[in-house]
């Protein structure tokens, strides 16, 4: 089988430690980078950042290049993640989403009909969403590290655009599903198509690694996940696998799901801190990289209980040559700056990542 052919932003970094790790290669150190590395704990974040929306900051492609680089120059991860929303596409329609500080996404009308779908209309990232590829543009220029774009899995957004904000039950979006099965495969086959369009964007302009956020699968049971959601999720994934960039999967409470999960595509799968590495791994199987898995409360501890939690992820990764080292979920707002600092100098001194050690 011919390989997909690499964007140029993957051969400028195809020897780095994250995108050796994604392709399961061998490296000279376990690469790390955090999720929401960009923003909330850091103090030079909130100098920049402003006051209004999250939305806000993005469409400013200078501002948002700045806060994507912070936690590069602070803390020395081997990639950095653009700093975006996983509902700027469907807020660049015009659906009616914002993000509200403390809350999240809100909708102002909720999906709830076939006519929303005319809400979606395929997304044009050059007219919709300028902003966003400016913003690769520039980071594409003055990053050292790979840049990782992302999308919102299909789910993930749905679950916002029906429920109108973040819920705990997603009661509406399980009865969508169930009441209504062809709305909703036509609701999630538009938000693939969004992801799709959305990712392929980012990477040609210069993301070379993409992000797909599941964030709340984990609220589903195996076979509503396999029937309802990984055929869309495994749409995205091969909607983008001729650009040859690797390819990760994250969600959250999803250790009963990682094997569909790995199913779906990713080349790389996250995993929560609810689950060891080690029996992440085999619930995944061969083949598939993993991607955390400290658990982000525990980076609030002394660093002793920190520095022991690292050692352990490491200890459990066994030297597997496909691991990027992160958290099992966003940095917490109150996280200390020098502990995460002291977390990536020790990942990069004691991180194995060689096939000796497997």
């Amino acid at each position: 089988m011919t390989a997909p052919a690499a964007t140029p932003s993957v051969d400028r970094h195809r020897a780095s430690p994250f995108l050796r790790a994604c392709r399961g290669e061998p490296g000279n150190r376990v690469p790390v980078w955090f999720m929401r590395q960009a923003g909330r704990s850091l103090p030079e974040y909130h100098e920049v950042r402003g006051s209004g929306s999250i939305l806000d900051a993005i469409r400013v492609p200078d501002l948002a290049a700045e806060i994507t680089l912070q936690p590069v120059r602070r803390y020395g991860v081997d990639a950095a993640i653009l700093y975006s929303d996983i509902v700027v596409p469907v807020a660049a329609l015009g659906f009616g989403v914002d993000v509200a500080p403390g809350i999240g996404p809100v909708v102002d009308q909720p999906f709830r009909s076939a006519s929303d779908l005319r809400r979606l209309r395929p997304l044009e990232p050059e007219l919709d969403t300028p902003y966003v590829l400016e913003t690769v543009r520039i980071l594409a220029g003055e990053l050292s590290v790979p840049l990782i774009g992302f999308a919102g899995a299909p789910f993930t957004v749905a679950s916002y655009l029906i429920e109108g904000r973040p819920s705990r039950t997603y009661a509406a979006t399980k009865a969508l599903m169930h009441t209504d099965p062809s709305l909703w495969h036509a609701l999630m086959g538009r938000l693939a198509d969004l992801a799709v369009a959305s990712l392929r964007s980012q990477v040609e302009a210069g993301a070379a690694a993409v992000q797909l956020f599941d964030s709340w699968a984990g609220a589903l049971s195996r076979p509503d996940y396999e029937e309802f959601v990984r055929p869309h999720s495994a749409r995205v994934f091969a909607g983008v696998a001729d650009l040859g960039v690797p390819r990760i999967h994250f969600g959250v409470v999803t250790g009963e799901l990682l094997g569909s999960m790995a199913a779906a595509g990713a080349d790389v799968v996250g995993v929560d801190w609810r689950v060891t590495l080690d029996d992440a791994r085999a619930r995944v199987g061969p083949g598939i990289a993993l991607q955390g898995n400290l658990d982000p409360a525990l980076c609030l501890a002394p660093w002793p209980a920190v520095q022991a939690g690292v050692r352990d992820v490491l200890a459990r990764n066994g030297g597997h040559p496909g691991h990027v080292f992160n958290l099992g979920h966003g940095v917490l707002p109150e996280t200390n700056p020098a502990i995460l600092e002291r977390v990536v100098d020790l990942v990069h001194a004691e991180g194995r990542a060689d096939e000796a050690a497997r």
